[in-house]
């Protein structure tokens, strides 16, 4: 077997550049040099903080029913329990064994056991996750390194399986990408990593794995035209657990199920004015791992005080969280909602398990001469925190709170300008969820006629942004001077409005929803766009700017007309009635430097409690975050909502 090598050379301080080749190894999927019918283990020999990797390989077989658990050693977290591969890192020493129970076949329930210890030498490589993927599934691997490595000196080998065409993330860690193989039966896909480390000259080695499941062709007309993960529903026992995988994510779905298959969770009430337990809503979640569901749960039942989430939900059919959704969206065609479960993991073994594969729009309007950053403020601060890959922290709910909210109303905006509550109950149970969605009369169609944006620049321009556009030539001699022309003036609450009518209609929503719940106030700002590899805070100029845009008076009964609709529960006008007039930026400074624009004493506090209240500038709130760049805080805010058509 030959195996050509990956190397990772360090050309700038903080982006790698990185050659990628692949092995060409049995690519018939039918010939192993793993032992069959077996638990395999990749590293033979296993020490403290490296990665175990256990594989259940019945490669000419049908395995069901599987479950790991832990018999003896120090505990260790099993967030996979009922797949095929599981993976964890042991922090201590010692002996540490697991078992695995499974029906091979259909027919009688069969046991394996596997005994591992673990060497008191601390492992300074790391790669993870071995996992599991069905044939044309994205898959990521990553490398944690100890900070004696010399990433120079990083090297993958692949060692077995099909040969696959990789790609690489320019982090300040290697994180492989590649779309798993077709195979015909359960196929090994194994990769070495191997680093020096400058401190002894001793070169650390640690394997990673992918299990590729064969599946079926997609066909012509299905639904989801790119492999999706193996999902279930979270709830066993869920009334519709016959329906939702098949009905909401499946390659199998050609076309959209009905509403008696799948019906609106505002079923589950039977009244527009009553709420949905969280139980009903849990027999509706689908997960490709089951802490996905749990974290969901605990958002509902400790984060969502005022009902706000739980009512909107109504006007969904189903909700989806998965390793490989990205970037969150709604889907008309199901009724569904479907959540990147970046937005949820508190350990680092929980985001271990999410599939890291950059979003498609990254580099969407890179050849115009402006951008439009934003972002929710809390005192001054960012809102939201983010994290480096190569930490490995554990987070609180909180930290993710507003981020998640913020989500959820956007999206859930959407499910209720497809399905309004005056609509819930008149369709008939034989339509098509996809008919019934596309038979409303769109609020958002309403608010485009009652209150239209006027400017056709920033309609096409927002099509270059948001969905792939190639921008011509007026478009890339714009400069920041002339977007503020096309928008200040408009009532529109961000870039992202002219996008779509529908996103137009979730964005006033979803700014007057985290302003009044949580005294979150959203920033937008047109700045130029830098160009070059290491680009700074101070990079992104401001050429205007306001915190709090909704309280512009060109905006006021577009939010109201908005929110009015969107959750009839809410008073909207009470709440739009103590927005405060909008912060100007200051033009000329930085983007970072614009964060401490708020005057947040508490007699000002008292102030901005008040519509159109003067703004004086007393005390200042220091950045909290000064460590996240422009750029990375950019780079979430403008891409993680999913501008596809709707339906």
């Amino acid at each position: 077997m030959r195996c050509d090598f990956v190397r990772a050379s360090l050309l700038l301080p903080l982006f790698l550049t990185v050659v990628l080749t692949a092995c060409d190894s049995k690519s018939d999927g039918n010939v192993t040099n793993y032992p069959l019918d077996s638990i395999v283990q990749l590293d033979k020999v296993q020490n403290v903080n490296q990665s175990i990797d256990l594989l259940l390989h019945f490669p000419f077989d049908v395995v069901s029913q599987i479950k790991w658990q832990q018999t003896a050693g120090e505990p260790v977290v099993i967030l996979a329990k009922t797949s095929k591969v599981i993976s964890f890192t042991p922090m201590l020493a010692g002996d540490y064994s697991f078992s695995v129970s499974f029906v091979l076949n259909d027919g009688i329930e069969q046991i394996l056991k596997k005994n591992i210890t673990v060497n008191d030498n601390n492992h300074k490589l790391t790669t993870r996750l071995s996992h599991e993927a069905l044939a044309g599934n994205k898959v990521s691997l990553r490398s944690q390194l100890s900070e004696t490595i010399d990433i120079n000196t990083l090297t993958w080998q692949q060692i077995e399986g099909p040969s696959v065409t990789l790609t690489a993330d320019s982090g300040g860690e290697l994180a492989l990408f590649f779309d798993a193989p077709q195979v015909d039966v359960d196929t090994i896909i194994t990769f070495e990593a191997s680093a020096t480390d400058s401190d002894s000259n001793t070169i650390y080695r640690d394997q990673v794995a992918i299990l590729v499941e064969p599946a079926a062709e997609i066909g012509s007309n299905a639904y989801f035209s790119e492999r999706k993960a193996s999902v279930f529903a979270y709830n066993s026992n869920s009334p519709y657990v016959d329906d939702l995988v098949t009905c909401i994510y499946s390659n199998t779905l050609t076309s959209s199920c009905t509403l008696s298959q799948t019906p609106l969770i505002a079923e589950e009430v039977k009244s527009s004015s009553m709420t949905p337990s969280i139980e009903s809503i849990m027999d509706r979640v689908v997960v490709s791992h089951h802490w996905m569901g749990d974290r969901f749960k605990d958002f509902l039942s400790n984060n969502d005080t005022n009902n706000d989430i739980k009512n909107l939900l109504r006007a969904t059919t189903a909700i989806v969280i998965s390793y490989d959704v990205r970037p969150s969206f709604y889907w008309a065609a199901t009724g569904a909602i479907y959540l990147d479960a970046e937005n949820f993991w508190l350990t680092p073994q929980e985001r271990d398990t999410i599939n890291e594969a950059p979003d498609y729009r990254a580099d969407f309007g890179k050849d115009l001469q402006f951008t439009m950053p934003w972002r929710y403020v809390k005192d001054n601060a960012s809102a939201s925190k983010s994290y480096s890959k190569s930490a490995r922290v554990t987070r609180t709910a909180t930290d993710a709170l507003y981020r998640l909210t913020s989500l959820m109303y956007h999206e859930l905006a959407h499910a209720n300008d497809f399905f309004p509550s005056n609509e819930w109950y008149v369709h008939s149970s034989n339509q098509r969820v996809l008919d019934a969605a596309v038979s409303t009369t769109f609020e958002s169609d309403e608010l485009a006629i009652t209150y239209p944006l006027k400017s056709q620049e920033m309609r096409d321009l927002a099509q270059v942004s948001f969905t792939g556009e190639t921008a011509n030539q007026t478009q890339k001699n714009y400069l920041p001077t002339d977007i503020e022309v096309f928008f200040s003036p408009e009532g529109a609450s961000d870039f992202y409005a002219y996008s779509s009518l529908r996103e137009d209609y979730a964005m006033l929503f979803e700014e007057l929803m985290m302003q009044s719940r949580f005294a979150v106030i959203r920033d937008v700002a047109i700045t130029n766009q830098p160009i070059g590899e290491s680009i700074s805070a101070a990079d992104y100029i401001v050429t205007w700017g306001q915190r709090g845009r909704i309280g512009d008076d060109k905006l006021t009964d577009r939010v109201l007309f908005s929110a009015s609709r969107v959750l009839p529960e809410f008073d909207s006008q009470a709440a739009i009635n103590l927005v405060p007039t909008p912060i100007e930026m200051v033009e000329g400074s930085n983007w970072f430097d614009n964060l401490t624009i708020s005057p947040i004493g508490a007699n000002v506090r008292k102030m901005m409690g008040q519509r159109n209240s003067v703004s004086i500038f007393t005390e200042f709130a220091q950045p909290s975050s000064a460590n996240i760049t422009p750029e990375q805080e950019n780079n979430f805010n403008r891409y993680y909502q999913k501008p596809l058509p709707l339906h």
